[in-house]
């Protein structure tokens, strides 16, 4: 009976863990709370996340190509490509990850990032920072 109950909490101790961090598919919202956008896919590789998008909602920008993007992106297709880069846990609040970038495919600019998972892991906080100005989205765990 002791080693159920203590399987119990260690599974329970997992998924509650599972559920605090970004790692899985985000489905993402437009700016007006409502509108779904894409799939993104955060992956962690050595303690340090990336996001890929996966899916676009929107027929008409399924071969849609970044190109407004400046860097190693440009001109490649939108689908397939990497928005999120570098994103490290913050060593003071484990809550957040910060200290990368993503990209808004649609007008090409890279912007400061910082992801924090909310509602019990249901979502996902994803800032973005153009100097001491920010933009917030929430996301929806698909997986």
């Amino acid at each position: 009976m002791k080693a159920a109950i203590v399987a119990g909490a260690l599974a329970l101790a997992a998924v509650s863990a599972w559920a605090q961090t970004p790692v899985g598919l985000w489905k993402t919202i437009d700016d007006d709370g409502k509108t779904a956008k894409s799939l993104v896919r955060i992956t962690d590789a050595g303690g340090v996340l990336s996001g890929r998008i996966e899916k676009i909602f929107d027929p008409a920008k399924q071969d849609s190509k970044c190109d407004k993007c400046t860097d190693d992106r440009k001109d490649q297709p939108v689908l397939g490509m990497v928005i999120l880069r570098n994103m490290k846990q913050d060593p003071d609040d484990r809550s957040v990850w910060a200290g990368g970038e993503i990209l808004d495919p649609n007008n090409g600019k890279t912007y400061r990032a910082r992801i924090k998972p909310i509602e019990g892991g249901k979502e996902l906080q994803m800032r973005g920072y153009l100097g001491p100005f920010y933009r917030t989205q929430v996301w929806q765990r698909v997986e």
